[in-house]
């Protein structure tokens, strides 16, 4: 240990003179120690009997989840909205056909018929950048099989959809499909879901032409 020497005791060291050197520096360490694991002992010991901010924590865990939920059912009926519209649009729109009043104002063409749709929806989505319109006549109903406007890879793809003018007495099926935005698709079918997030809607009617008069 270090202390000052005195004259007439060179060899003692006074009671009242600080012990200085690494026996106090180690005790000193060893009593710090103590004092901050006691102290973080006790900050623990509070925040787990505090209350205050419990519900904050708890609404914390269950609101990314809750939400989704709620925006997925949101967006679920919009689809269905939107589906139900395309189909009373396109069995309206059909009926132009089906009695000749589409065929005998003179404008048998996809853009014509699309037109005729769309101006039946409002305000709901974007009809005419959205819809694809397919109109094809058979000889028979057996005979009146198409293919779903989706790639294998789960893309939508309209390339094949045509516009067949039709005449009376012909079999007649009119389809309208569209890549539906959807941002949640918790609830999708992997049949109507395609790649990028959209959603296959598509509205079909099958009819056979009055017998009218061109």
């Amino acid at each position: 240990m270090n202390c000052p020497q005195s004259v007439d005791a060179p060899d003692m060291c006074p009671a009242n003179v600080p012990v200085s050197g690494a026996g106090g520096a180690a005790r000193k360490g060893r009593t710090g120690t103590r004092r901050d694991s006691l102290r973080r002992r006790l900050i623990l010991r509070h925040f787990l009997k505090d209350r205050e901010g419990a519900t904050a924590v708890e609404f914390a865990l269950v609101a990314l989840p809750f939400f989704g939920i709620i925006f997925a059912i949101i967006e679920v009926a919009l689809t269905f909205w939107a589906t139900q519209v395309l189909e009373n649009a396109v069995a309206d729109a059909s009926r132009q056909i089906y009695t000749g009043q589409f065929q005998n104002a003179g404008g048998q063409s996809a853009d014509a018929f699309s037109d005729e749709i769309c101006s039946r929806v409002t305000a709901l989505f974007n009809c005419n950048d959205l819809v694809e319109v397919d109109v094809r006549s058979f000889p028979n109903f057996p005979g009146a099989t198409l293919a779903t406007p989706v790639t294998p890879e789960g893309e939508f793809d309209a390339s094949d959809f045509d516009y067949q003018a039709t005449g009376p007495d012909e079999i007649v099926v009119v389809r309208a499909a569209m890549n539906y935005p959807a941002f949640v698709g918790i609830f999708g079918s992997r049949e109507t879901m395609l790649n990028g997030g959209g959603r296959l809607i598509m509205a079909t009617s099958a009819f056979r032409n009055e017998p009218f008069t061109q």
